[in-house]
């Protein structure tokens, strides 16, 4: 097949949610609704079944929480997927939100008895921004929820998205007894089963007429269930797959992630709606043009970098979202400040697990073997004229000071610092004065799960101490010498990040606004992203 009807039938897609909504046990069963594994938390990789998930990190493992974006690929029904896990807790979001960038559709999952939560909400923002559309999947119905009508009015108040159910749920919790398809007008019936294993496979359908769904649902939970419909039916729009392309509606989808009800719904929504591979914006000779997928020249951009994926090789991973193209293992690409790579080991992913790929489309996201000469927000052409928009750092809201027990090791320390802030989800700074090494993160689970990282794939003692920092800003200036004799003035409070740009160290936010009065030639920002150029 041809570049271009292989991405048309590519389809990239994250999950997105807040902490405990079900997210990984959700991302397990679509996996093995796609055929992609054999049962939850094992793949089937070449006839073997092996165990690995989305959470494949031991930190994910020992403490039940997503910690690192990982990527997935299967092939569905005539489409090739690729799946998006993202950290759900937001000590790791700057990784979701770089993870999002290489996303054409989000699905996000709510907590029936919670509905939009703090972080769902933050996520959503940055879905909106960059016009991603959504499909919401409404999950643990088999617990107390909510009333419907009032999740889906929460969704349209909070997020301005319409609201359009594809299924109707038949009560909650106890209740709880499945669903009407109201496009087909079949009811899907949830089965209990306490003490035993999810039931894997199609739902049991029964005809949505009247009398069949009298026949087969308690009298209340009917009652219950049509009133719901007529409201939705009055309320709500019909769905409209243009509108949710757009980014304007999602469709809403109803289920239990755990015992595996709704997930095939879900992921057939995913195939009947989602949209292939769309135009990315980008510079080229310093003009703003649209790279569409079925451009025959590849490109693609760097969203995230992971270190140590097989900690018997100290890897360094770059995950390249393609653009467009044909890919085909040993080609040439270069960035735009001129580095060229041969690719002769791209890494197709499950998760930890990886096999060689020999071709990649537009949609694929890729692995690209390296040692430190890509970053988060590369891109990479043919001919190393294509960058597409950055992908920001956001300023740090804690900063620490790095030790090792051991002395000696000092300079391991430097290079392990370095090699997970290149993963781009925590940051090293290095103050113009002094050895020390300063260390940005999110939240203090970061720290966390930065020492026992450091123990397990460096075999270092680390403690993070308080810092003489409290506020890290970045400096740029249209003027050089301004910068360059600020930074001469204030080597006391000024550094460098990981890629040698100057940075602000300060006590607090009124020292950085006081540098900021006093030196009007001068921009402190709490972002930094790579120029289009």
């Amino acid at each position: 097949m041809s570049h271009v009807t292989e991405a048309a039938r590519r389809r990239t897609f994250a999950i997105i949610s807040h902490p405990d909504a079900g997210k990984t046990t959700l991302t397990e069963n679509i996996l093995l609704a796609g055929g992609a594994i054999r049962a939850a938390g094992e793949v089937a990789a070449r006839g073997e079944a092996r165990r690995t998930r989305s959470d494949w990190m031991k930190i994910e493992r020992d403490r039940g929480i997503s910690v690192s974006a990982s990527v997935m690929t299967f092939d569905f029904d005539g489409y090739m997927f690729n799946l998006l896990d993202t950290p759900g807790h937001e000590d790791f979001s700057e990784d979701t939100y770089r993870t999002l960038t290489a996303a054409d559709c989000a699905v996000m999952v709510l907590d029936a008895a919670k509905g939009i939560e703090p972080q769902t909400l933050k996520l959503f923002e940055v879905c909106r921004m960059r016009d991603i559309p959504i499909i919401t999947f409404i999950n643990k119905m088999d617990r107390e929820a909510l009333e419907p009508i009032a999740l889906l009015d929460e969704v349209q108040d909070k997020l301005q998205l319409d609201t359009a159910p594809l299924y109707w749920p038949a009560a909650s919790g106890q209740r709880f007894a499945g669903m009407l398809d109201l496009a087909r007008n079949q009811f899907l019936q949830f089965e209990r089963r306490p003490g035993e294993p999810a039931r894997i496979g199609p739902a049991t359908e029964i005809s949505g007429d009247t009398g069949s769904l009298k026949a087969n649902l308690d009298p209340y939970v009917f009652a219950e269930m049509v009133e719901g419909i007529e409201m939705a039916r009055s309320l709500l729009p019909e769905f409209d797959p243009e509108a949710f392309r757009a980014g304007n509606m999602t469709p809403v989808v109803f289920g239990s992630a755990l015992r595996y009800f709704g997930v095939a719904e879900l992921l057939q929504t995913l195939h009947s709606y989602a949209p292939a591979p769309r135009a990315q914006k980008a510079v080229k000779k310093g003009a703003e043009i649209m790279i569409s997928r079925d451009d025959p020249s590849v490109s693609g951009f760097v969203f995230k970098i992971q270190a140590n994926m097989d900690p018997n090789h100290r890897d360094r991973v770059a995950f390249l979202r393609l653009c467009s193209g044909e890919f085909r293992r040993g080609m040439r690409l270069k960035t735009t400040s001129g580095k060229q790579l041969n690719i002769h080991n791209p890494l197709m992913f499950m998760a930890q697990d990886r096999e060689i790929a020999e071709t990649a489309y537009a949609g694929d996201v890729i692995g690209v073997p390296n040692h430190g000469q890509l970053r988060v927000g590369d891109s990479l052409s043919e001919n190393g004229d294509i960058q597409f928009g950055g992908i920001p750092n956001f300023a740090p809201e804690l900063l620490r000071r790095a030790r090792v027990k051991d002395p000696m090791k000092a300079k391991h320390l430097r290079k392990a610092l370095e090699s997970l802030a290149e993963e781009g989800v925590t940051q090293l700074f290095l103050p113009a004065i002094g050895s020390d090494m300063i260390v940005g993160a999110v939240g203090q689970l970061q720290f966390e799960v930065m020492i026992e990282r450091m123990t397990a794939e460096y075999n270092l003692e680390v403690m993070f101490e308080p810092a003489p920092y409290n506020v890290a800003r970045w400096m740029a200036s249209d003027d050089p010498k301004k910068l360059e004799e600020f930074l001469e003035r204030n080597k006391s409070v000024s550094g460098t990040d990981l890629d040698g740009a100057p940075v602000y160290l300060a006590k607090n936010a009124w020292d950085v606004g006081y540098a900021q009065e006093k030196n009007p030639g001068i921009r402190f920002t709490a972002t930094k992203e790579r120029a289009l150029a």
